[in-house]
């Protein structure tokens, strides 16, 4: 099965972040495709490089990061979403890139299933 995933809420504010995490981890441990997450509304911060979590915390950025660029997974910021939040191509981690809806739209196209984490 092929999913695209939409991340709605920040990596330190809302479990939504994390959970979407491992839903993506143990779809491709599953043996499934994960073609495309798609960052929205607060969710633009798990693409902020600068994000420092503590020591004992985890690090959802630099997670997602390493996900994407080892799977091939598609790590796309929504761009008025991120630039509200100040986040601009130069603070972004590897394998996330900023575009705009209309790659949410073809996520939803190209998946057999879209699941959204966070309101």
């Amino acid at each position: 099965m092929r999913f695209g995933i939409l991340v709605n809420e920040g990596p330190f504010t809302h479990q939504a972040s994390d959970t979407a995490y491992q839903f993506a981890k143990a779809a491709i441990g599953k043996g499934h495709k994960v073609g495309r997450v798609f960052f929205y509304h607060d969710g633009v911060n798990n693409a902020n490089k600068l994000s420092e979590p503590q020591a004992d915390d985890r690090n959802l950025v630099a997670l997602w990061s390493k996900l994407g660029t080892e799977h091939g997974i598609d790590l796309v910021v929504c761009v008025a979403a991120a630039m509200r939040r100040g986040i601009k191509d130069d603070l972004l981690p590897a394998g996330f890139r900023i575009s705009g809806l209309g790659q949410l739209i073809e996520a939803g196209i190209a998946s057999d299933r879209l699941v959204v984490f966070g309101d």
